[in-house]
């Protein structure tokens, strides 16, 4: 059983993120809050696998809650999942870089929203598509790549195509798919390539190829 809680400020979103949740057979939302404060209070005492953050909130808004619950220096950080809309996506830089393992748009719709929670929960995360094309976009610039420190060890050709597969947004079972490997070596080949890059998660792995380039080649 997948559980999940669920943070945002309106009560509206909160009801219908837990309808849609809650009907699912393999997941449970153990809690639904309105603030940030208490994202990270009960995400602290309950554990869930998945947190789904709106990104305003009041008192603590998401980024810093991602922060608190996945940043690079919590010792055992929890999965989450922003959720955010075309006008705040100048903050999923930030919210990436506090953690966040995926994003979703809020007008989705139940379906990705299912998606994006089992996916954050494998360690397989979901990036809206379109959210994806304005990340990658952002990535893509000169100003970002002068940021970007090369692998510690070069990447084998196989790897490349893995990451770059990873930066278009497919997922490990259609990575498996595309370059006809098994998920256990797509998943070796990623863990391979997070080591030699410093990258924590998937949505990493994609933001430094865009970063550095390699999607160019």
């Amino acid at each position: 059983m997948i559980r999940v809680l669920i943070a945002d400020d309106q009560e509206m979103v909160r009801m219908g993120f837990r309808m849609i949740l809650d009907a699912q057979d393999d997941i449970e939302v153990v809690a639904d809050v309105a603030n940030g404060v208490d994202a990270v209070r009960q995400a602290r005492e309950l554990r869930p696998d998945v947190c789904l953050l709106d990104i305003r909130m009041p008192e603590l808004d998401g980024l810093a809650v991602t922060k608190q619950l996945a940043g690079a220096d919590v010792a055992d950080p929890l999965k989450v999942v922003v959720v955010t809309t075309f006008d705040l996506d100048e903050y999923v830089h930030t919210a990436l870089r506090n953690g966040a393992s995926g994003f979703l748009l809020k007008d989705a719709g139940p379906a990705l929203l299912i998606e994006a929670v089992r996916a954050a929960a494998r360690g397989d995360a979901l990036v809206s598509p379109q959210i994806t094309v304005r990340l990658l976009k952002h990535f893509d610039s000169k100003p970002a790549r002068k940021e970007i420190e090369p692998p510690s060890e070069a990447l084998t050709a196989r790897e490349i195509d893995v990451v770059k597969a990873t930066a278009r947004g497919l997922t490990n079972t259609e990575i498996g798919t595309e370059l006809f490997l098994s998920l256990s070596t797509v998943k070796t080949h990623l863990a391979s390539v997070q080591g030699k890059i410093g990258a924590r998660n998937r949505v990493e792995t994609a933001a430094w190829a865009w970063r550095s380039g390699l999607m160019d080649r």
